[in-house]
């Protein structure tokens, strides 16, 4: 082997790991996007949870029983 042969494929190599690395790098910030995207939907959905269950419980506490209807 050549040192030119070497030197080419050590080059090669080089900028693959250089594509490599900054593949990575998206990768990390697109899934740490994504957490935090998760985290931030997860509290929204146990907030709205506890929305329903107040308004349920306001609802059965505060409303009067019906009267049966006119044809009883």
């Amino acid at each position: 082997m050549t040192d030119t042969s070497l030197t080419n494929r050590i080059d090669a190599l080089e900028v693959r790991i250089a594509y490599q690395d900054e593949t990575i790098e998206d990768l990390n910030r697109t899934i740490t996007a994504q957490w935090k995207e998760i985290d931030r939907l997860t509290r929204e959905i146990a907030n709205l949870g506890d929305s329903i269950r107040e308004a349920e419980q306001r609802a059965g506490a505060s409303a009067p029983p019906e009267p049966p209807p006119p044809h009883y």
